[in-house]
């Protein structure tokens, strides 16, 4: 334990003179010492737990809980919102068991590594990447924001910053990333290192992040769909950029010593096998909140002809013998969407039947539904975006829908509420024995992956994606990003997918929607 914290953190106090403080707390007991520790910083409290076994005893008890805790900066000096974000995170006694950080244009990525690695430890796992929008608390005013640059290099309103870092007992986090196209091996990476530290071979949760530009990620996601356990929540983004990371195992970190980017980094969070029985057990859940509709009647896709990362295609009509080139399938739903809206704002949503496997697994055939961008059509072809769409597959089409985002962001508030409900009902209730307050089922932390496309100028009204979280747990730290191409698996949602209600088809690569990924935290049963 004491060898850990070294690791962890870069002490502000040194270990000899901590102990030569210590001899004045000889004769103090146990409960003003712990008052004190607590409220250290997080260094020096690390120091604090290398003292001697009795502090350390005295720092662990105080860190028996999981914790969450983040912080956002929009100051326009990149090394000055770093420093402000790592100050509030680390500012309270906290373990770091991981660290994600999103930033704007204008951070150097491998600068905010070096100074992340310096400040929390080189056997911390680190995640981090570019994104076009944060949302989170404020490192100074505490105030809640919802952010989206305005995409120029290098601008003086485009300078921010998100950092979570985490402590999750009972948990082993490591970043795990896919090299050079090997998707099979990133599985089976992912699959072998939960299955060394829990004993299962599928983790409790992923947080991905993808280069789209470098690699498809659809089928990246439909291989661990595959491969893993159906309780296994997958969140993340489709399309980071300068996406670099730090693993516990040395040798995963080969694409940072080159300096070059990994095709997707997964953060994954597995049980551990060796936890204490004193610790308590950590859920995480997850939500959805959908923001486009159907619209127009379902076609079947005739010629299709993939070029390059596009497709071009004609279809039927279901139950009609006419082939239609794009021009007509857009005249034929122009008339029905309530917004007028440009190609790269319409999709179709291509339901897809497919033998999928890992390696030398018996192959499995599974449905899904893909998200394809229109971008035009003319008297020959429908153009979308992506490849993998074949002859015979049905699809639907799809338009952004505000009204559809906001009655889906009210049904992930109530879910949220409603399980609030559920855990304050159990924790006031019991057949055999009085439910004392620390055995009660608590939030300590959420995080929210939301499309750049949604946000106030969607909506028309700030902080819209943030309000489940906030109406609910409003004292939970919370943090987040805007993104294009957001992952959510989750099986055992707290609120059905708009788009899984009306087809039965699971969707895991969304569209101006927002995912939501609740932490919860049951204390152990005392007997």
């Amino acid at each position: 334990m004491e060898e850990e914290e070294k690791n962890r953190s870069i002490p502000s106090l040194t270990k000899t003179k901590l102990k030569q403080q210590s001899k004045g707390f000889n004769l103090m007991n146990d409960d003003l010492l712990q008052n004190i520790l607590s409220r250290l910083p997080a260094t020096s409290f690390a120091s604090a737990a290398c003292v001697s076994k009795s502090w350390n005893a005295v720092c662990t008890r105080i860190l028996s809980r999981p914790k969450l805790s983040s912080a956002v900066s929009l100051n326009r000096s990149p090394r000055v919102a770093l420093q402000e974000v790592l100050d509030k995170v680390l500012s309270e006694p906290i373990r770091p068991h991981f660290a994600i950080a999103y930033f704007s244009p204008g951070f150097v990525a491998e600068d905010v590594l070096q100074v992340m690695v310096e400040k929390l430890g080189s056997r911390t796992p680190i995640l981090l990447s570019q994104v076009p929008g944060i949302l989170g608390r404020d490192a100074l005013t505490h105030e809640y924001k919802e952010v989206m640059w305005n995409g120029e290099e290098r601008c003086d309103d485009n300078t921010g910053i998100v950092l979570t870092v985490g402590f999750v007992p009972g948990l082993k986090v490591e970043v795990i990333p896919l090299l050079s196209y090997k998707e099979d091996q990133f599985v089976r990476d992912i699959k072998s290192y939960t299955s060394s530290v829990s004993g299962f071979t599928s983790p409790l949760a992923i947080l991905m992040i993808g280069d789209a530009e470098s690699v498809d990620q659809r089928s990246i996601i439909e291989k661990l769909d595959f491969a893993l356990s159906k309780e296994t929540i997958i969140v993340g983004n489709e399309s980071g950029l300068y996406l670099k990371y730090r693993s516990i195992d040395v040798s995963r970190n080969i694409s940072s010593n080159l300096k070059c980017s990994p095709d997707a980094v997964a953060l994954v969070f597995a049980r551990d096998r060796e936890k204490d029985p004193g610790i308590g057990d950590i859920e995480f859940h997850f939500a959805l909140s959908d923001g486009v509709s159907a619209t127009g009647p379902r076609f079947k896709a005739i010629s299709v002809r993939p070029k390059a990362s596009s497709t071009w295609l004609t279809a039927r009509r279901e139950g009609q013998q006419e082939i239609l080139d794009g021009q007509h399938m857009l005249d034929e739903i122009g008339n029905e969407m309530e917004n007028h809206l440009e190609y790269a704002d319409v999709y179709i949503g291509v339901t897809k039947r497919r033998k999928c496997s890992v390696g030398s697994d018996k192959p499995k055939l599974m449905t899904s539904l893909a998200l394809h961008g229109v971008e035009r059509g003319d008297e020959e072809y429908l153009y979308v975006n992506g490849i993998g769409i074949r002859h015979g597959d049905c699809f639907q089409f799809y338009q952004p829908c505000p009204k559809t985002a906001l009655s889906s962001c009210r049904k992930v508030s109530s879910a949220l509420g409603n399980l609030k409900l559920d855990w304050d009902a159990k924790s006031s209730t019991s057949t055999r024995a009085i439910v004392t307050a620390t055995e009660k089922k608590e939030a300590f932390g959420g995080l929210i992956i939301s499309c750049c496309g949604r946000g106030e100028s969607f909506f028309g009204q700030p902080n819209i994606d943030g309000a489940p979280f906030l109406e609910n747990f409003p004292e939970v730290p919370v943090a987040g990003i805007f993104c294009g191409g957001e992952i959510g698996r989750g099986y055992t949602n707290l609120t059905m997918h708009e788009v899984q209600e009306e087809t039965s088809v699971p969707c895991h690569l969304h569209v101006y929607s927002t995912i939501y990924l609740l932490m919860s935290y049951t204390p152990p049963t005392e007997h």
